[in-house]
Formats: structure tokens, C-alpha cells, sequence
């Protein structure tokens, strides 16, 4: 090769590396940069990011300010058209049927086995389904949540008997459905609006979210506490295209600001009870926890109902559900 098409060689091979270091990663959301924990720590790592990986040039867009709708953020995941979006797995059903897990209720009883449950088999078999769908799981996020209502206090599953309810995932909604409760799909983006028009009559929903809405101005009693019946995982993604695109040492950086986030996103979530709670005594909103009966009598239920719509979905989703169980019987036993 002449001298000067050595040159040009490495020109190219300079340009492209500098191109490859300059990569942009756009992150998608739908919530609110500074009330709401989801939108502070997708900046948390952001920030992380940028100073591990100073050649990548990171552009957040909350409140779907890109333009793209709630799901919509994960058709554009996949289709290489966006790098990164914080997306409730759940929401993911539609095209993952084996995603609905992330929001079974009672399945995931407090948040502390929600952590745990990284370091198990679970943690992988979930990073591989989203593998196998053009994404990558890159924080381990989950929120508890629970009932908010207006016209009254929720116990057991008689209790939401004629009220119009949104719980976020659509086999979630066939247990509200069993219960005599109607649901309806409302974006969470929609969901202020419709409480306080009156479309919803209440809510299964994050505490987070409670709090980030404002839902107490429109809502009268809340349940708050553990165990749980709504827990929600809600990583942050990356398609699996950008993923690729970068270096070795991009990828390790991005992997050591998740686990910052993921840090402060946890110690964020137990506090988020007590902040629900201070909300809602300002607000005049009453407060309970469930009992262990009206638990039980909702984990019934929901084995009748959310649990065996999901394991006949498919044979993986079946054996995901079993295995789960598994290991979370291993950690929670009743009356602890």
C-alpha cells in the first residue's frame, strides 16, 4: 500500500472512532424530571454516565417530550430509532407476553425481595427475554404501589365492586374485572386528568406516582404498606443496536452508572411510602394498610384470575412464573 493510502487509513479509522465516541444516547421517559424519583434518577445516571464515558453525549426527554407515546417508546427501541427509555416492563405485554410478570399481582410482596431478586435466576431469565426482543435490561427498578380512591377505603376484593378503576397492565385489569370492579386503559400521562373529570373512580398506581400527580388533590383514601399487591419493574432499556455500538469500556461505564441510580433509586423507594402518607395527611386523604386477610383474599384471587391468564400464555411464561414463586417463597413466608 502507498504511503499516502496508509494515510488515509488512518484518517478513516480516526473519523470513525471519533464518530463512535460522540454517539449520541437519546433516553426517553414519561415522567417528571424533579418530582417524581424515576426522572431523578434517569438524570442520576445520566450524569454517572457522562463522566465515565465522556466522548458519549447523552439528550433525556421526560414527559415523552419526544414525541413518541408510552409504548410506542418500545417499537423505537427496538427498531434502532431510539437508544435508551425508562419503560414499566409491564407495558411491554402486548408484544412480550412473558413482560406481564413485572406487574402479577401479589407476586412481588415488598421491596426489599424486589432487590433481592437481582441476584437471582430471575434477574437473567428476564435479561434474556429482553435480549431476545432487540433490548437490554440496564437498572433493576421497582416501585410498590397500591389503591387510591375516591368515593371509598379499599380492602378486600368486594370493595371495588362498581368503581372505574386503571391498575396499568391488562391482566392485572381481568382480577379488578373478576372482583366486579371496570377498568379502563388510561396513559399515565392521562390519568390526573381523568380522576379529577371523573372517568376514573380510582387507581392502582405507584406511590411515586401518587405523589408526583398530585393525585391527593382529587382522591380520598389510599393504601399504603406492606405486604403488597402492586408492584411494578420499570428498568431502565437500551436497544440492543446501540448497545452494540459501543466499546467495551462505554459499556462498562454505563453498566457502573446504573448501579449508582440503581442505588439511589432504592433508597428513594423507601421513602416513598412516608412521603405518600405525609401527601396525603396534608390533604386530608385516610390512609390503611391492608390486613393479612384482605391480602390473602386478594393473593386468591389473583392465582384464579391475573396468575393462570399469564401461564397460558406460553410454556416460558409458565415456567418463569414457577420459578418465581420459587425463589420468593424461599425469602417471604406469611406472618413475617
Amino acid at each position: 500500500m502507498k504511503p499516502c493510502s496508509n494515510a488515509l487509513a488512518i484518517a478513516i479509522a480516526c473519523i470513525a472512532l471519533g464518530s463512535a465516541n460522540a454517539q449520541e444516547i437519546r433516553v426517553s421517559h414519561h415522567y417528571d424530571e424533579t418530582t417524581d424519583a424515576r426522572g431523578r434518577a434517569t438524570r442520576i445516571f445520566v450524569e454517572e454516565a457522562q463522566l465515565r464515558a465522556p466522548g458519549l453525549k447523552f439528550r433525556t426527554y421526560p414527559k415523552l417530550s419526544l414525541g413518541l407515546t408510552s409504548t410506542g417508546q418500545l417499537d423505537a427501541l427496538q427498531a434502532g430509532q431510539l437508544e435508551m427509555a425508562v419503560f414499566p416492563f409491564s407495558y411491554a405485554a402486548e408484544k412480550i407476553p412473558e413482560a406481564s410478570l413485572a406487574l402479577l399481582p401479589g407476586l412481588v410482596p415488598s421491596l426489599e425481595i424486589a432487590q433481592q431478586l437481582k441476584s437471582t435466576e430471575l434477574y437473567e431469565r428476564l435479561q434474556q427475554i429482553a435480549l431476545a426482543n432487540g433490548v437490554r435490561i440496564i437498572t433493576w427498578w421497582w416501585s410498590p404501589g397500591g389503591f387510591a380512591t375516591k368515593a371509598r377505603a379499599i380492602g378486600g376484593p368486594e370493595s371495588v365492586a362498581g368503581l372505574k378503576m386503571r391498575a396499568a397492565d391488562p391482566i392485572f385489569e381481568r382480577m379488578l374485572e373478576a372482583a366486579g370492579a371496570k377498568t379502563l386503559n388510561v396513559p399515565l400521562p392521562a390519568m390526573r386528568s381523568s380522576v379529577a373529570q371523573g372517568a376514573l373512580d380510582g387507581v392502582l398506581t405507584a406511590y411515586e406516582t401518587y405523589v408526583s400527580l398530585n393525585l391527593a388533590e382529587h382522591l380520598k383514601f389510599a393504601t399504603v404498606g406492606e405486604p403488597v399487591i402492586w408492584m411494578l419493574f420499570h428498568p431502565l432499556l437500551m436497544s440492543n443496536s446501540a448497545w452494540e455500538r459501543l466499546t467495551p469500556e462505554q459499556q462498562a461505564a454505563l453498566t457502573a452508572a446504573a448501579g449508582v441510580a440503581e442505588a439511589y433509586f432504592d433508597s428513594t423507594q423507601r421513602e416513598a411510602e412516608q412521603r405518600l402518607i405525609a401527601t396525603a395527611q396534608a390533604s386530608g386523604v385516610a390512609t390503611r394498610e391492608l390486613t393479612r386477610a384482605e391480602y390473602e383474599a386478594w393473593l386468591d384471587l389473583a392465582r384464579r384470575t391475573a396468575w393462570a391468564d399469564y401461564v397460558r400464555q406460553s410454556p416460558q411464561a409458565e415456567r418463569l412464573l414457577l420459578d418465581t414463586m420459587q425463589i420468593i417463597m424461599g425469602e417471604f413466608q406469611p406472618g413475617k
